[in-house]
């Protein structure tokens, strides 16, 4: 079971012995956001956590990998920074109302997170598309980032007729759904399934009642980060705890 870890300023070091065991920090590396930069993370690892203590978590500035916790604890750096959308007063744009009507045709189902063949198989499909080699291409690395959570984690698979197009990865909490990882068909870029797709849940937020959906981190001045600004209004967090308006 996870416990919260302690705040920390500089996020360090912990001064209990206890989490100091669990806890590794990432060697440097370049920066996939900002060019120029390096980054790293501290990390647990963790073999269940509870909703509500997943939430608390995110109020820390942890995300979940796996069945790692994560948050980043860059030298020099504190651009990563969580964004949520509050449900209630999230309000549609015209180019997304215009994504909406290009999918009209694509339909989705909430069901039990599973690995197959067949999503296994688009996600390669959709790496090949949308990102460099750094990240693996193995069945079990597949199955390890995405299926093996210890959380409460289902997904959303999306089709156009029988024809699997999409799948979403979500996690729940008491307080709203948290975006985990989303990757569809490379050669239906041009629907933008994946404006699609947050557009989806946060519908089905609205009709689960829940008040917030979580984007993951956002990076200002990252190309690849961009479009969770747009879903407004949003907040940042910008303590422990302490969400605000995120103004551009």
């Amino acid at each position: 079971m996870a416990e919260i870890p302690p705040s920390d300023d500089d996020l360090i070091t912990s001064p209990q012995a206890d989490y100091d065991q669990l806890r590794s920090v990432t060697p440097e590396t370049p920066c996939p956001y900002l060019p120029g930069r390096m980054t790293r993370s501290e990390a647990y690892s963790v073999d269940e956590i509870d909703g509500a203590t997943h939430e608390r978590l995110m109020s820390f500035g942890f995300r979940r990998c796996g069945r790692i916790v994560y948050r980043p604890v860059c030298r020099k750096c504190r651009e990563c920074l969580q964004i949520r959308v509050p449900v209630a007063s999230f309000r549609l744009t015209r180019s997304m109302r215009r994504v909406q009507r290009v999918n009209e045709d694509i339909g989705a189902v909430v069901q039990e997170a599973r690995v197959t063949d067949q999503k296994f198989e688009l996600f390669c499909r959709y790496l090949d598309a949308q990102h460099d080699d750094t990240m693996a291409r193995t069945y079990e690395s597949f199955y390890t980032f995405l299926y093996d959570s210890p959380t409460d984690t289902s997904e959303v698979v999306y089709y156009l007729g029988e024809r699997l197009v999409g799948v979403s990865i979500l996690d729940r909490t008491p307080g709203g759904l948290s975006s985990v990882y989303m990757f569809f068909d490379p050669d239906l870029a041009a629907r933008s399934l994946g404006t699609f797709s947050i557009l989806w849940e946060l519908d089905c937020c609205r009709r689960s009642e829940l008040p917030y959906y979580y984007l993951g981190f956002y990076v200002a001045g990252s190309k690849t980060m961009s479009y969770k600004a747009r879903f407004r209004p949003n907040e940042v967090l910008a303590g422990n705890d302490s969400w605000v308006p995120y103004r551009e």
